[in-house]
């Protein structure tokens, strides 16, 4: 499912045009996304929890060559699922 079927369930679903469904979607992405960059957690209830993680430095391997590098800590997005959603799976 990309972006424009998510907008067109949407709008079927709310009896609104697909074009206002897509400018909600994209809104509610943009929150997250920008929560995120906050470094906040989103908790939507019954759906699930996006959160943001931090990812230490470590030692890796460059498959090329297979000589030892460092690879740079970083942070990472992650979702854990609630349990209604579980329960839908």
């Amino acid at each position: 499912m990309n972006i424009g079927e998510l907008a067109k369930g949407v709008a079927a679903t709310t009896g609104t045009s697909e074009a206002d469904a897509k400018k909600t979607v994209t809104a509610v992405f943009d929150q997250i996304a920008a929560a995120a960059a906050k470094g906040e957690e989103v908790t939507i209830s019954g759906f699930g929890k996006f959160a943001v993680k931090d990812r230490p430095e470590r030692e890796g391997r460059n498959p090329a060559t297979g000589e030892t590098m460092t690879i740079a800590a970083s942070k990472k997005m992650s979702f854990t699922a609630a349990k209604g959603l579980k329960d839908k799976l």
